[in-house]
């Protein structure tokens, strides 16, 4: 059993930061690829980041250089740093996992159906 649960989103102004949090419990998060996806009503559901077991990283174009994905393995929490917030990161944004491997190919990592565990999703909203 894996249950993800996000939390650290709010509201704040463009510039500003946040870091969003998320929790898994299970021995296995170690080994697992975790990732951070966002949706809005107008868009589907999109990849923002990924982080191998082993910390290795991946980002989307739209938030390289502002954004950190990072893991402690030691506590099963996930993590997002976002600097210089933007109104169009305003999104939900949500934790998955991987604990199949079905991540693993370059073909694969940023697909939704790659993953099998999920978050509720925590609202992030950047004004002008």
């Amino acid at each position: 059993q894996v249950q993800l649960v996000e939390s650290g989103g709010g509201t704040v102004q463009a510039g500003d930061s946040l870091r969003l949090s998320c929790a898994a419990p299970g021995r296995a998060f170690n080994t697992y690829t975790m990732a951070w996806f966002r949706q809005t009503p107008a868009k589907d559901r999109v990849f923002v980041a990924i982080i191998r077991s082993n910390g290795d990283t991946v980002y989307t174009d739209s938030v390289k250089g502002r954004f950190t994905i990072s893991r402690d393995n030691a506590k099963n929490t996930l993590y997002l740093q976002m600097n210089s917030l933007k109104p169009e990161d305003t999104a939900v944004y949500y934790c998955a996992a991987d604990s199949q491997g079905h991540s693993d190919n370059y073909y694969s990592f940023n697909r939704r159906w790659s993953y099998d565990y999920w978050g509720q999703g925590t609202q992030v909203t950047v004004s002008s």
